[in-house]
């Protein structure tokens, strides 16, 4: 019979990074014939009171966090530890087997995909030096070396460590240094709360995004998305990838494989492209404004008066202004923000059609699926049914 293994997993589940990487552990376990009880806190918080004392077989844990690494410096249990890679090869723990996310290669993703748009500005928003925030400043390390490599000056803002006794101070200094900026700018922020706070601190500063800011942050994580006005671009870390490599192995170490010193660096799996870094090169300040403002809220059920409220001027002249430079209505991009968020909720599943109608801005599911049929080509249903079938074959849905 094979042997259960007792396995501590030393993360904090409730940051994105942590929770992919476990999923990674559970995938490899579902994929193999590894037998392991898994031991984490029922709150899946990190605690590491009592570990030096645990007598199990085997720790995975994440080594970004200091603390955990000064914890199990003398552990005799077999370890591999999971966080960040570090430009200085002195920096990474000895004689522990070490998985790493590929700092450099998580900040040249989004680099390349702003320097595509068309930007040449760009900044980073980072975090505080701190012991803990190590991975932030090899992101911003890595950062400046693509800056420097291509003659350009690095701009790195680091703000506020985040806390409720600096929240309103924070938010006015990063609307300051938004203002300090040449505009139209590209911002790396070293993770998606980062993005998230900084595309409110241009909501509040009444600054376009994508148009005069385009953010993109790193994590892809569904909760900060969730928190944002408009849609946000952000890098896919390769944590599932890097879960599955620490469980393989710790599972040789198990079986009396030796892999002191053993370095892997998993690269991001990609990008999900949204809204926030989309940027296009502007002609006209009022269509810029309306689309900052259409993106916001059209999914709220707003109309071309409105938009044209807003932006101060009578709607024949915005409709004039739309058609010379977009080649559209106002009305025409009202609808194809709703459709793009309408197919967001249709591909992630989990609503009937008359919630995503209704989530979307649509005046009904009956019109919703007009809008489908006339746009798109097809109903709702049948767009979600295409988009399932392109996920199993690989295909994308035309």
């Amino acid at each position: 019979m094979l042997r259960t293994h007792r396995i501590a997993l030393l993360f904090n589940a409730n940051k994105i990074f942590d929770r992919e990487v476990i999923t990674g552990i559970a995938g490899y376990l579902a994929s193999t014939r590894t037998a392991w009880d898994l031991f984490l806190e029922e709150d899946f918080r990190l605690r590491l009171a009592g570990i030096d004392g645990w007598q199990g077989d085997g720790i995975i844990a994440d080594f970004d966090d200091p603390l955990v690494a000064s914890a199990l410096a003398s552990t005799r249990v077999p370890l591999v530890a999971v966080g960040g890679s570090y430009e200085n090869a002195a920096d990474y723990p000895a004689g522990v087997p070490y998985v790493a996310t590929d700092n450099f290669k998580l900040i040249k993703l989004a680099y390349d995909h702003l320097i595509e748009a068309g930007l040449r500005n760009i900044a980073c928003f980072s975090l505080p030096e701190a012991q803990e925030n190590r991975w932030a400043q090899q992101r911003e390390k890595a950062y400046c070396k693509l800056l420097l490599r291509d003659k350009l000056q690095p701009e790195v803002y680091r703000g506020h460590a985040t806390s409720a006794q600096h929240w309103s101070e924070a938010v006015e200094q990063q609307i300051a240094w938004l203002h300090s900026l040449p505009k139209p700018v590209g911002i790396i922020a070293v993770t998606d709360a980062r993005a998230r706070q900084l595309m409110q601190a241009c909501a509040l500063a009444g600054i376009e995004v994508p148009e005069q800011v385009a953010v993109i942050g790193i994590d892809n994580d569904p909760l900060a998305r969730m928190l944002t006005r408009i849609p946000m671009s952000s890098v896919i870390q390769g944590a599932q990838e890097m879960g599955r490599t620490a469980a393989h192995l710790l599972d040789q170490m198990l079986h009396g494989v030796r892999l002191p010193d053993t370095r892997i660096l998993v690269p991001p799996a990609g990008i999900n492209v949204l809204a926030s870094s989309k940027h296009e090169a502007g002609k006209h300040p009022h269509v810029m404004r309306a689309r900052h403002f259409i993106r916001q809220y059209a999914c709220q059920g707003i109309k071309t008066d409105q938009v044209a409220e807003y932006v101060g001027i009578s709607r024949s002249s915005l409709e004039a202004h739309f058609r010379a430079e977009l080649g559209r209505s106002v009305h025409d991009e009202i609808l194809r923000l709703r459709l793009e968020a309408a197919t967001g909720f249709l591909a992630r599943g989990g609503c009937n059609l008359a919630d995503v109608a209704v989530r979307c801005g649509f005046t009904s599911s009956q019109y919703m699926h007009s809008v489908f049929k006339r746009e798109l080509g097809c109903t709702p249903r049948a767009w979600q049914e295409r988009q399932r079938g392109a996920e199993t074959t690989g295909d994308v849905p035309g």
